[in-house]
């Protein structure tokens, strides 16, 4: 990781691939991660970490299952934070947008498990450094 600052809107602008994060920086044990979305992700969950996202343009809908299988979907915008906590199924999808996520060093994007097939627009991986696509 670089020790300068990071411009997000110009980290953004340096790929275009969706669900497949760029690390911008890192916080002690974590990754701070930025991607694009657009279109459906997977049902999936992380069994021992939050997932923190922060909406950095577009809209992005996270839909989540209870322990019952009751579903709902947290719609957010533009500025809007939301954390997903541990051991909860979510699916996260979107029209068009961009995130940042605060996630433990090498947390996979799908998950420590996942529903079905893995769509080809989404990357499962531990995130790539962003210095690679710049």
């Amino acid at each position: 990781m670089s020790s300068e600052p990071v411009n997000l809107g110009q980290a953004l602008s340096g790929f275009s691939d969706v669900y497949s994060p760029r690390i911008v920086g890192k916080v002690n044990d974590y990754d701070v991660r930025i991607a694009r979305t657009e279109g459906e992700h997977v049902w999936h969950v992380h069994e021992h970490t939050d997932e923190f996202f922060l909406v950095l343009d577009g809209q992005f809908d996270v839909s989540l299952r209870d322990g019952d299988g009751a579903e709902r979907t947290v719609s957010l915008r533009q500025g809007d934070i939301f954390t997903v906590p541990k051991g909860t199924e979510h699916k996260p999808s979107s029209p068009g947008g961009a995130i940042l996520m605060f996630e433990p060093t090498g947390t996979v994007t799908t998950g420590d498990r996942h529903e079905g097939a893995i769509p080809d627009h989404v990357d499962s991986t531990p995130g790539h450094d962003i210095s690679a696509t710049r």
